[in-house]
């Protein structure tokens, strides 16, 4: 037998990993699963925006030839004044690469940006696209806490010991998948601090920043920290529904000229793949013009609001069961106190709940996260099936008590 790449051994996608698989099987012999696993807005009958639409419709005959490998004239320079407005300083269109989502935008950086051996300091819990992505680079994944007792905030000080000699790069991931979590002004500056001391490059996952309730607001870490070299990922998959179209870019900033080689390395690895994909760039000017459709989602009535509102009331009637409540996104990252239940761990859970009650939710360590029992629920269906399964979740658990 050949054996696979040794650079595959500690990656990871639970997220469409063998519950996953699991639940397919199951509707494969006719039964129905609820999918709490994955961000996917438009399976549960969230439209594309107007907007989106129709700048399709109107520019599709400009999408038949090969683009510049970076993106569209017309969509870098609209997310590069998007950015600005955001508080980038010193950007050009020439900062920012248009890729086939965030997902690839990450592959491109972390390929570029580190070396065998290099270490890059991961959020725990994190989004497994990027310890993967470290991964499949050659280097090596150092976990630092986020605290759930601060509202899940990193742990500064235990970042500020994970650091060594061969720390090449933070990443920061807010507001946060899977927590939902909006993090403060003062813990944005810390890290900033962090990576300006010790001369490391900070990636900012931010591809939630339009996502935020409560009357929050995000705050962008290259913005905050203008003299360290920041790579910022963003995109419309989320904002405007369109995952499947795969829109998404990074925007390099900080001091000129210290990530141009870096910046290069991203610019030999688009022409690899010779450009994204030009029909989903169509839509980026019209869509980062039209940010009323997200807000909608976003306040009382709208659905996500509410979809927050019947998950968290659900889980409020469930002894055994605490949670923060996500301040961004469509993500909850509850507690079960494992004392209370016959669970060996997280996926001895999910995979007993899949199959007794036909939910499918991620288990906590699926995002490296092994502290306590942790689950990821995505809270994208109507309120009335998320209520439902909440009601489902009370009742599982009921008949696990010890």
């Amino acid at each position: 037998m050949i054996k696979v790449s040794d650079r595959l051994e500690h990656v990871h996608s639970d997220i469409r990993g063998p519950l996953y698989l699991e639940a397919l099987r199951m509707e494969s012999e006719g039964t129905s699963v609820l999918k709490l696993n994955t961000g996917n807005p438009g399976r549960f009958g969230f439209q594309l925006p107007n907007s989106v639409r129709q700048a399709l419709a109107l520019h599709i005959d400009e999408a038949v030839p090969y683009c510049d490998v970076r993106g569209m004239s017309a969509a870098r320079n609209v997310i590069c004044t998007y950015h600005i407005g955001r508080g980038l300083q010193g950007i050009m269109p020439n900062d920012v690469f248009i890729c086939n989502g965030v997902s690839e935008a990450a592959s491109m950086a972390m390929d570029a940006l580190v070396g065998t051996g290099d270490e890059v300091l991961l959020p725990s819990p994190c989004y497994s696209l990027w310890s993967n992505n470290t991964y499949l680079s050659g280097g090596k994944a150092v976990f630092y806490r986020c605290d759930p007792e601060d509202n899940w905030n990193p742990d500064i000080e235990d970042m500020k010991r994970k650091i060594t000699d061969r720390t090449k790069a933070i990443l920061v991931i807010n507001p946060n998948n899977p927590t939902g979590a909006v993090y403060s002004h003062e813990t944005l500056m810390q890290i900033a601090d962090i990576a300006r001391q010790n001369h490391l490059v900070l990636l900012a996952d931010e591809i939630y920043d339009r996502l935020v309730m409560d009357g929050l607001r995000h705050e962008s870490l290259g913005a905050l920290a203008p003299d360290v070299p920041c790579i910022t990922f963003n995109g419309l998959s989320k904002s405007h529904i369109i995952c499947g179209f795969r829109c998404g870019w990074m925007v390099f900033s900080g001091p000129k000229g210290e990530l141009e080689d870096v910046k290069n390395g991203v610019m030999k690895l688009a022409s690899m793949r010779l450009c994204g994909n030009a029909l989903t760039q169509l839509v980026i000017p019209a869509a980062l013009v039209d940010s009323e459709s997200t807000r909608e989602m976003l306040i009382p009535g709208g659905r996500l609001y509410e979809q927050r509102k019947a998950t968290c009331e659900g889980l409020d009637k469930i002894d055994g069961v605490s949670y923060i409540e996500n301040k961004a996104a469509f993500y909850l990252f509850p507690k079960i106190e494992k004392e209370k239940f016959d669970f060996k761990d997280a996926e001895d859970f999910s995979m007993k709940f899949l199959h007794e009650y036909h939910v499918l939710v991620i288990p906590g360590n699926g995002f490296d996260w092994d502290e306590d029992l942790r689950f990821r629920i995505v809270m994208l269906p109507e309120p009335a099936v998320l209520s439902k399964a909440m009601n489902d979740l009370k009742h599982f658990l009921n008949h696990h008590r010890v």
